[in-house]
Parts: C-alpha cells; sequence; structure tokens
C-alpha cells in the first residue's frame, strides 16, 4: 500500500456535503443523475461533489441550489402562493427557503420545516406554526404578532427586533435564540425551554413565563 494511502485510511472521512433543491421532484432528478442518495425530500448527497456538473444538472432541470446550513441563501425566492400550493400537496420540508420579506399572514403552515430559512422582514402574523422547525433561521424583523409557535423548535433562530406580540411560544424549544430588541409583550412561555436565550433590551410587558 502507498504510504499516503495507508495514513489516508486512519484519517476521518470528510462528511458528505448535503445539498438543497428548490423541490422534491427535482432532487429526486438530480440524485438519478448524478448518482447520488436522494433523502426523499430536496436533499441530495452527492459524493464526491463535483459543482460543475451539479450546475449543469441544475440548470438542465431549470432548478436552484444550494448547500444546507448555507447562511446566504442561493435558492430564489420562494412566492407565498408557491409554498402554501406545495403545502397543501403534502410537502413540508423547505430547509433553506428563501421567504424574506413574504407576506404570509393568517397561513396555516402547522409542522413545516422551514430550518435555516431566510424569514426576514416576513409577515407571519396570526399564522398557525404550531410544531414548525425553525433550527438556525434567520428572521429579524419579522412579524409573527398572535402567532402560533407552540410545540416548535426554535433553536438558534435569530428574532432580533421582531414583532413577536401575543405570540405563543408554549412548550417550545428557544434555546440559543436571540430575541435582541423583540417586542414580546403578551407572549405565552409556558413550558418553553429558555436556556443561553438572548432576550436584551426586550419588550416583556405581560409576557407569561410560568414553568419555562
Amino acid at each position: 500500500m502507498h504510504i499516503l494511502h495507508f495514513i489516508q485510511s486512519f484519517l476521518p472521512r470528510a462528511q458528505s456535503p448535503i445539498l438543497l433543491f428548490d423541490s422534491v421532484e427535482k432532487a429526486n432528478d438530480i440524485a438519478f443523475m448524478l448518482k447520488g442518495e436522494w433523502d426523499g425530500c430536496n436533499g441530495v448527497v452527492i459524493h464526491p461533489c463535483d459543482e460543475v456538473a451539479v450546475n449543469a444538472a441544475a440548470s438542465l432541470l431549470q432548478t436552484s441550489w444550494c448547500y444546507q446550513g448555507d447562511t446566504k441563501a442561493v435558492i430564489d425566492t420562494l412566492k407565498p402562493k408557491q409554498l402554501k400550493d406545495r403545502y397543501a400537496r403534502g410537502e413540508r420540508i423547505f430547509i433553506n427557503a428563501n421567504l424574506r420579506c413574504a407576506d404570509l399572514a393568517g397561513a396555516d403552515l402547522s409542522d413545516i420545516d422551514l430550518s435555516f430559512a431566510q424569514l426576514d422582514m416576513a409577515n407571519l402574523s396570526e399564522a398557525n406554526l404550531s410544531k414548525v422547525n425553525l433550527t438556525g433561521a434567520s428572521a429579524s424583523e419579522i412579524n409573527l404578532k398572535q402567532a402560533n409557535l407552540s410545540s416548535s423548535q426554535l433553536v438558534r433562530t435569530n428574532f432580533k427586533l421582531a414583532n413577536l406580540e401575543g405570540a405563543d411560544f408554549k412548550g417550545a424549544n428557544l434555546n440559543h435564540v436571540c430575541f435582541l430588541g423583540a417586542n414580546l409583550t403578551g407572549a405565552d412561555f409556558r413550558g418553553a425551554k429558555l436556556q443561553y436565550t438572548d432576550l436584551i433590551n426586550c419588550n416583556l410587558t405581560d409576557a407569561v413565563f410560568d414553568e419555562a
């Protein structure tokens, strides 16, 4: 065995990147075309990842993609009607979705996965987001007034300067959340997890924290 191969055999293998596409169907097609591993949703593992080949396949199928966890969204903006239509068809996985400034007031989106999504300045007032997954999402200046976020996963979500007046966070996981400067007037945190949560300069008037 060559000495380099011998050394490499003892080194940990780098984790394969997860590529996220803007639709479940296109992700499945890409996995087939590039011999990747489809996760059943909009994610594909391709090892080794050849970005030239991925871009060529994505262009052919007219789809957009990015790496899971990218801080900069490269997926095209998802229109509110597109999200609602796909949700109505049974889709629940929208990881990394770009919904900046989207108007989804009053929408019923319970049990949806919007982890790592871009939701800055979006309007989701009075929306039903119970059991939502917003892990790592960017939601600065979002409007979630009177929204239902009970039993949700919000670890490391950025709610800087957000309007969360009257929001329902009962039983939610809010560990490491940033609420810097947010309006939390009348918000309900009963039974919520709040470890390492940043509540600096928040308006907590009439907020409820029983058993939090």
